[in-house]
């Protein structure tokens, strides 16, 4: 046996060996009780012949929001909120932002195209790739866009573009977090800052404003508060004519939801080495739970490390960019069981391309039977109408029994589903506000 074999299966045996934290259950009691009861009153004013349909819940989002500004406001000044649209980009979502107050940060033309659409006039265009056309329309609305630059190139082009609409467009540019892997697609190195600022100055038809970064899936603010830490460690090192021009400093989003990840047994290491093995993973009712900091600790712990880091070196606003913490709560899946095949396994009439992705194979999210409340869960395999085996919302239902014409709610599916859905095979439900 080789080394290399020997050192794998010993990885093996110790991830086998790992217990990923099990769900508190009676906090999961607690989450099923309260979207029984929402969903309820959403019933109230849903009409049954329009499911399956997405519930978008205006009330639940406006709360979020304030509860997300009243943590940083206490503890960061000036500070500006900035909604990610691509967590969640159905146009009514933005608009309940924008009505609180909120810009917004979007990531193509097609967002941008909504964000100006909707009256927003503040808004920070991120992402890689940006093509020339996206540029230009920037360019063309550079009295509301600050383009958030992300590699030198981009920087030239963006000049052309604005030269070429006669605008001077403000910007920021986006800093890697993660100088090798995937994540090196976004943005510049931090050695690369002082160069790209210089070159910056040297375009008549861009103003360079601030700096961006984002750490993304946070559990907890280390990631965000050792980024910057290493920000000011470049910063302290760069010409004062230079950091002079720094005006802001994004520091994205990435903010986990404090009930934190919910997982699927197959969802967990130990059960996905389990699942590659042909074995299974675990029982469907072993749900496993990994905690998140309250958005209050990671508001107080990013305002100590600007202040500890940031505030010697720069007067910026910090801008943030919440999107998943926002909007995961606020929209909810509610489909009809339309078969039966078995106490053990319904279809619905709606399938997972409403989600965009096999979402609930990995993901644990309490299927609810409205139809027959109770804090039950029993096994059963809950699956869409698609022709495929993947089209999966759960193992279980919490419920009293389940049957044909049952309505089923599935809770906090606002963060990176409604964006990701796909015309696949079933057409797509439709949004209703409540």
């Amino acid at each position: 046996m080789s080394p290399e074999t020997t050192r794998s299966l010993e990885r093996a045996r110790r991830l086998l060996e790992t217990r990923t934290p099990v769900l508190d259950a009676p906090a999961l009691r607690l989450f099923v009780a309260e979207y029984f009861e929402r969903g309820r009153r959403f019933l109230d004013g849903l009409d049954p012949g329009r499911l399956p349909a997405y519930v978008l819940d205006r009330d639940a989002l406006s709360g979020r929001v304030r509860q997300f500004v009243t943590a940083f406001s206490r503890v960061l000044d000036p500070v500006s909120f900035y909604y990610a649209v691509k967590s969640n980009n159905y146009s009514g979502v933005s608009e309940i932002l924008l009505e609180n107050g909120f810009g917004l940060d979007v990531s193509s033309g097609v967002e941008l195209e909504m964000a100006l659409a909707l009256g927003a006039r503040d808004i920070v265009f991120s992402g890689p790739g940006k093509t020339e056309r996206e540029l230009a329309l920037a360019a063309a609305h550079s009295e509301s866009v600050v383009v958030l630059v992300d590699s030198f190139t981009e920087l030239e082009r963006l000049e052309k573009a604005a030269a070429a609409c006669g605008r001077v467009v403000s910007i920021g540019v986006r800093l890697t977090t993660q100088p090798s892997g995937l994540w090196r697609k976004f943005g510049i190195l931090l050695e690369a800052l002082s160069d790209f600022m210089g070159q910056a100055a040297r375009n008549p038809h861009v103003r360079m404003r601030g700096l961006q970064f984002h750490t993304s899936w946070s559990l907890d603010p280390g990631n965000q508060t050792a980024f910057i830490e290493q920000l000011a460690g470049t910063l302290r090192h760069m010409r004062s004519s230079l950091r002079s021009r720094i005006e802001f400093v994004d520091i994205g989003g990435g903010y986990w939801p404090e009930r934190g990840e919910w997982l699927q047994p197959a969802g967990a290491p130990e059960g996905r080495l389990r699942d590659a093995l042909g074995e299974s993973p675990g029982p469907p009712d072993l749900h496993h739970g990994l905690a998140a900091a309250p958005i209050t600790v990671f508001a107080q712990t990013i305002a100590e490390a600007v202040g500890k880091h940031l505030r010697p070196l720069l007067s910026a606003r910090i801008c943030l960019e919440p999107g998943r913490w926002i909007c995961n709560d606020a929209m909810h899946l509610f489909v009809r069981v339309v078969d039966k095949k078995g106490p053990d396994l319904v279809i619905t009439d709606a399938g997972t391309n409403a989600v965009g992705w096999e979402r609930f194979e990995t993901d644990y999210f309490p299927v609810l039977n409205l139809s027959r409340p109770a804090l039950v869960e029993r096994p059963c395999h809950v699956l869409g109408s698609l022709c495929t085996p993947h089209d999966v919302w759960g193992y279980t239902y919490w419920g009293s029994g389940i049957e044909i014409d049952d309505i089923l709610m599935v809770p906090t599916q606002g963060a990176y589903t409604y964006s990701l859905r796909q015309h696949f095979i079933k057409p797509l439900p439709e949004v209703v506000t409540l």
